[in-house]
């Protein structure tokens, strides 16, 4: 029997271009015997710009729906989200090879981790990388993630876009938070409250870097909205890890 990883993609007109990489790189990936990806596809937004660049591919369901955000787009997603596990991957952003392997095996070989991550590499325009100071490979303490972004002024040690989650894990959750921008930030914070989960060392994501990028960063927002994003975010991350019961597996 088949068994499916879903790879949740939200693209808007501008960003639209780069799906063709993206779709490459699933391409290159190298599965265990029995599993197989979907790739799910939703435009942020309704218009003729994005189907032009969905491949025709029978693993591959594309959707519109209004503009909202990235986090809309992904949990509207999620209807199409098929298996047991879900790798996200910006339309922008592209995947190294085996990463989709070492994410299944972190989480099939770990039954009470929730969630894993990797390490991300910018790519600059011009075709080169650059990496930062990571965590070293392994389990990552429930709890653990929230305090360092706490403590290092909001900066997380493991990057959102690298997630690869439990599919009814991420359901249960209620997908992506309601927040125009921080909304990827705010699910990994979620997932940490209730859930260890495992970071791999090995490079699993090219975070593309450009001009048209959507970027949460404070200098490229109101100072009021950045820090009303980053209170929401917390305030959910805490609320969870305090209600009683609230735990994946024995995390």
């Amino acid at each position: 029997m088949t068994e499916f990883i879903s790879v949740v993609t939200a693209v808007h007109a501008p960003g639209a271009g780069h799906l063709p990489d993206a779709y490459k790189s699933l391409l290159e990936q190298d599965l265990p015997e029995g599993w197989e990806w979907r790739w799910v596809v939703q435009e942020d937004g309704v218009t003729d710009a994005v189907a032009p660049y969905v491949p025709d591919d029978p693993r591959v369901s594309f959707a519109q729906g209004r503009a909202g955000s990235a986090g809309v787009a992904r949990t509207l997603a999620l209807s199409r989200a098929t298996g047991r596990f879900v790798k996200i991957l910006d339309s922008d952003d592209v995947l190294t090879p085996g990463v989709l392997a070492r994410d299944l095996r972190a989480l099939a070989g770990n039954p009470d981790i929730g969630w894993a991550a990797s390490r991300a590499l910018d790519l600059l325009p011009d075709g080169s990388t650059v990496g930062f100071d990571d965590p070293p490979e392994g389990p990552i303490e429930r709890g653990a993630v929230l305090e360092h972004w706490k403590a290092h002024g909001f900066r997380s040690p493991v990057h959102p876009a690298t997630l690869f989650v439990r599919r009814e894990l991420l359901l249960a959750l209620g997908g992506w938070m309601a927040l125009p921008a921080s909304e990827d930030t705010g699910l990994l914070m979620a997932l940490d409250a209730v859930s260890g989960g495992w970071f791999t060392a090995e490079a699993g994501l090219l975070y593309r870097k450009w001009p048209g990028q959507a970027t949460s960063q404070p200098e490229h927002t109101a100072e009021s909205e950045w820090n009303a994003r980053m209170a929401v975010v917390e305030a959910r991350a805490r609320s969870l890890a305090a209600l009683d019961g609230w735990r994946f597996g024995a995390a």
